[in-house]
Parts: C-alpha cells; structure tokens; sequence
C-alpha cells in the first residue's frame, strides 16, 4: 500500500508509555507464557496421562500456526485501524480479552480437541495484543532511546514467566480451574489499565493512489520484498533461530518429568527456581546491554556474543543430569538471551521497511520471537526419538549457531541499508 501519516500520532511520556507498556504487556504474557510453559502440560497429562508428550506437542504444533498468523495479521489491523480510541489500544484490549476467554475455556476442557480449538484461539488473538504493544516503539519512542526501552521490554517476558510460576506453586493445591480463571483475570485487567497510561490517536494513512490492488497482492504484501528489504529478512532469520536455541525453557515442565522423574509439585517448583534465576541473569543484560548499544553505537558484536553464551548453556543441559548444574545453564543462558533481546530489538525498529506498517513488520518479528515457544514442544517428540535429551539439546545449540550466521548480513549502525537508499 502506498500512503503517508495523516494526523499527528500523540505522544506519551517515556516513563509513563514505559510503565504502560510494561504492566499491560506483562500481565497478557503472564497470561500466554504460564499455560505454554506449565499448566498445558498438566492439562494433557490430566486428560491423555499416558500419551502427554505427544498430545502436548500436538496442542502446542497447531497453536504455534495461529500465533504464526495471528501477528503479522493483528498488525496489519492495527496499522490501519483509525478509531478515536487508537489504533494499538483498541487490539491491546480487544486481542487479551478474547485469549483470555478461551483460557476459561482450556481449563474447563475435558478432551484435547477442546484444548487445541480454545489454545489456537487464544495464540491468535493474544498475539494481536503483543503486535500492537510493540509497534508503540517505534511510533512514539525517539530513536535514542529505543535502545533502552527495548532492554527494559525485554525483562518483560521473564518477569511474567517468574510471576507466573510463583503464582502457581503458591496454588499447588488448588483446583486447576482456579489457575486458568485467575491467569484470565490477570491477562484481562492488565491491558485495561495500561490504556488509561497509554495515549494514542486516530491516524489515518492517505492513499497516493485508488486502492485496487489485487488480494493475492495484498495478500502477499503482508511480508516485506525479501530482495528489497534483505535485512529485514536477515533479522527474521537470526531472532527465530536464536529462539529456537532458547525454546527450551517452554519445555522446562516435561523435562523435569520425564527426564528428571519430578511430580507435577516438584515441577512446579523446579521450573519456578529455574525462570527465578533466568529473569535475574537477564536482567543484569537486558538493560545494560542496550545502554552500552545506544553509547557504542555498535549492536552486532552483542548479538554475536549473546547467541555464543546462550550455546554454552544449552550445551551443559545437553550433557549434565542434576538440578544444581540446571541452575548454572540457566544463569548463562539467562545472560546471553537478556542482551540480545535487547539488542536485537533496537536494530528492528531502526532497520523497519516502512513506518507506517510498523505494527504489522514488528509482528512478524514477534513471531520470529514467540513462535519457537511453540515448535520446540511440538518437535521434541522427534528429536527426543532420534537421540534422546542430549540430542533434544544438541539440535537447540546449533540453532544458536546458525543464529549467529544469520546476524552476518545486517548492517550495523551508521551503515547504509536499503531502507536508507530507498528514503534518499
């Protein structure tokens, strides 16, 4: 679609659009990441006790297509939506209020097909939520601060797994539809609240020609050219890949089953003390990581150095059996994953092809980001057949490595980019 920015997009406060982003965007991934991580595998172990693997990577291999779509979908919708009340804070209600629904749904589920239709949903519309809070980065925040905004983002979602988990140990013994229904709550009144903090505008896109554009053009212009935008495509590469690498952590409450011989309350705990332990290694580099991006002026080296650690890590599981050793692994895969989600966040929105469809290009970066959650539990089945654990592991290291070939491409800060040539 050709067009520019008609009306003036309101501005919040950094702090104040900080903390915004930060509640709402934090409640709706406590919302999504609790059940990824923890509740679906005690949900299939309910009703499929001795078919669980395999059901959960069922589940979760159908819910990552809707999550696949949902993103870059929910974006467009939201880059092209001009209501009064904003065209992000409509879909960062809208999206968490129908996922959390289907929550209620799941935990009142009493067969897998239940579970799948109300999880695909759920995937599908949350995501529209997590397009349109993202694409505030880059529609209000200067560009010398998304640097530093994208670190403290990038505490979010293992503060929400952290919040999650601690949430459910306290709860051991309740019932499960008490832990769907309060996860739903959360996931609602979060996002409410963080549209009273956050400003947003009615903003039109005035078209420079009638729009008679084909829908299998438009259909297809739902993805940036590839040739015209290689490093957009780069950048796909390398965060989906470096996810991958780190997907494991989705599939912490099955290991520590049926590696480790956990009970669901000992798993509960286990993962509660690894997610602790990452959020705090992740949060010593998220921040700083993107502050020492923003003052040298360089994001390539720390992505280059964030994937290499996070491998060491991943690489200990794959070969070591005990928790306390677990516990070293998360430390360094914690560290490597803080810096380079915060890193590798500010170099999307600087290498973004086109301003106004922000939301929607960020929402296929939020797939590349969300998405391996999903396809790692769907495929450990098969990688768990071919060689067991270790190989489980292996496979996700060497995710890392191809991470840090994909990295090779991207122009560094101050280098010409196509997005640079095309706007001169």
């Amino acid at each position: 679609m050709d067009g520019t920015m008609n009306n003036e997009q309101r501005v919040t406060p950094f702090k104040r659009l900080t903390f915004g982003i930060m509640l709402g965007y934090a409640c709706m991934m406590i919302a999504l990441i609790t059940p990824a991580m923890l509740l679906l595998t005690f949900k299939m172990i309910e009703i499929s006790p001795d078919n669980y693997t395999t059901s959960f990577g069922l589940v979760a291999g159908i819910g990552a297509f809707f999550a696949l779509i949902g993103n870059p979908i929910g974006g467009t919708i939201s880059d092209r939506t001009n209501v009064a009340f904003g065209r992000r804070r409509t879909w960062f209600i809208i999206g968490p209020i129908v996922g959390c629904v289907c929550l209620l749904w799941i935990g009142m589920a009493t067969e897998i097909w239940q579970v799948t239709v109300a999880w695909s949903i759920a995937q599908f519309f949350f995501n529209f939520g997590m397009a349109a809070y993202t694409a505030l980065i880059p529609d209000q925040v200067p560009l010398e601060k998304q640097g530093t905004i994208s670190g403290i983002l990038g505490l979010v979602s293992p503060l929400a797994v952290v919040i999650g988990m601690a949430l459910m140990t306290m709860m051991t013994d309740s019932a499960s539809l008490v832990k769907w229904t309060l996860l739903a709550v959360i996931g609602i009144v979060g996002p409410i609240i963080s549209a009273f903090l956050i400003k947003d505008s009615k903003v039109e896109i005035v078209r420079a020609r009638p729009d008679n554009i084909p829908f299998a053009k438009k259909l297809a212009n739902l993805y940036p050219s590839p040739k015209k935008y290689p490093e957009f495509t780069w950048a796909i590469f390398s965060k989906f890949l470096l996810m991958m690498g780190f997907g494991s952590s989705s599939y912490l409450a099955v290991m520590l089953v049926n590696r480790m011989g956990y009970t669901e309350a000992h798993a509960t705990s286990g993962v509660a003390t690894l997610q602790m332990i990452s959020l705090a290694a992740m949060s010593l580099t998220s921040v700083v990581g993107g502050m020492l991006s923003d003052k040298a002026k360089k994001q390539k080296p720390f992505l280059y150095g964030s994937a290499f650690i996070m491998m060491i890590g991943t690489l200990v599981f794959a070969f070591m059996q005990d928790f306390s050793v677990f516990i070293v692994a998360t430390v360094i895969i914690g560290l490597g994953a803080g810096c380079f989600t915060a890193v590798d966040t500010a170099l999307v929105a600087r290498i973004l092809p086109r301003k106004e469809d922000a939301a929607k290009d960020f929402g296929l970066m939020n797939v590349a980001n969300a998405l391996p959650q999903s396809i790692v539990p769907a495929i450990a089945p098969l990688l768990l057949g071919i060689g067991g654990w270790a190989f489980f592991y292996i496979a996700l290291a060497l995710c890392l490595v191809l991470s840090m070939l994909a990295t090779k491409p991207l122009p560094e800060i101050g280098k010409r980019s196509s997005v640079d040539t095309e706007q001169q």
